[in-house]
């Protein structure tokens, strides 16, 4: 019995003693690099003049009258909700046969330029390469998709709210 647990002791010892090395450690060299694109950081919040005087001037290609944009500001300020007005403005806007939108025909014809147009119009800025692809992506995949519902969906994004 007294061999045995040497033997034991002796087979498995080589083992115990290849397990024990210290672990290397690999270091690799690598730069962090912070990633962002030109005219995406925008800090400063418009105000509620600002949101709906810019918006009208972007649909409209002009600026809005003073006795206007007073009544949409009253509008504006008497509700709590104000991601609900300020949508229920640019619907408005949108509803109007004189707002300047491309024709689907327009926008289906090219949609990159649509695309590129489009960000500079309510972002002002180029979009990245994943932007165009997914919102190109969503135009020719979805017939229901018009213009309208794109501006709608870049004129109430966050972005567009701040500058």
């Amino acid at each position: 019995m007294q061999k045995m647990k040497y033997w034991i002791l002796w087979v498995l010892m080589p083992g115990l003693i290849q397990s024990c090395k210290k672990e290397e450690i690999y270091v690799y060299e690598v730069n962090d690099v912070t990633v962002s694109q030109t005219g995406a950081y925008k800090p400063n919040a418009k105000s509620d003049n600002e949101i709906i005087s810019i918006a009208y001037t972007d649909l409209f290609g002009a600026t809005i009258s003073q006795a206007d944009l007073d009544d949409l500001a009253l509008a504006y300020k008497s509700f709590g909700d104000k991601r609900m007005i300020i949508d229920m403005i640019i619907l408005n806007f949108l509803n109007d046969p004189t707002a300047q939108i491309p024709t689907d025909a327009e926008m289906r014809s090219n949609p990159d330029q649509f695309i590129e147009d489009t960000f500079k119009k309510f972002l002002v800025r180029q979009p990245n390469e994943f932007e165009k692809w997914f919102v190109k992506d969503k135009i020719e995949k979805n017939g229901a998709i018009t213009p309208d519902l794109v501006y709608y969906a870049f004129m109430t994004c966050n972005e567009y709210r701040f500058y």
